[in-house]
């Protein structure tokens, strides 16, 4: 039953919600337009925000519905909760639809901790809004509300699994913001 959800997780990750609906609604390509990338905040560079917010909303969506029926249906399976938490992250980043071009994965993490750790969940996407507000730039943003959430995680998760999740995303985010690392060392990172 867990290959079943791990497939799930990853099936529901991998639809590329930015792409989708920049195609549908404003008929560009995203990858084509801004930073390339295919999350909200390029959407939200290429779109507007108001098609951001949707992107962000779905992409966290698409990965709390496969662990909400993890635990819904394997109760107590920590450890399986957080590996199809895992499999949908996965997806966003490397999504089989794209040839493995994804987004970075920050709505899709966000998504999986909602479900699993709602403190931490909360507490970054608070972290999240103040950087993004003072600073502009969504990199800093995502990075500093993944610290947060692994501090959080770790006081408050009802599981070791679930910090250990929580702090693998964290290492999946610093791979897939790498290109921004470099630009923020050379201080050219897109600002919002």
């Amino acid at each position: 039953m867990l290959s079943a959800f791990l497939l799930l997780g990853y099936l529901c990750g991998s639809v590329p919600f930015g792409v989708l609906l920049t195609r549908w609604l404003r008929g560009v390509d995203v990858r084509a337009s801004g930073s390339g990338n295919i999350g909200a905040t390029n959407v939200t560079r290429v779109a507007g925000k108001k098609l951001g917010a949707v992107v962000l909303l779905l992409d966290a969506l698409k990965a709390v519905l496969p662990v909400a029926l993890a635990v819904h249906y394997l109760p107590g399976d920590a450890k399986a909760h957080a590996l199809v938490g895992l499999a949908a992250v996965l997806g966003h980043v490397y999504p089989v639809w794209l040839k493995l071009q994804g987004g970075k994965g920050v709505a899709s993490a966000l998504g999986v901790l909602v479900v699993l750790v709602p403190k931490a969940a909360l507490a970054g996407a608070i972290i999240y809004g103040l950087v993004v507000a003072r600073w502009r730039v969504s990199s800093v943003g995502s990075l500093s509300a993944a610290v947060v959430a692994i501090a959080t995680a770790f006081l408050t998760a009802p599981s070791r699994e679930y910090v250990l999740l929580t702090a693998g995303l964290f290492v999946l985010m610093l791979w897939t913001h790498r290109s921004n690392l470099l630009r923020l060392a050379r201080r050219t990172e897109h600002r919002l």
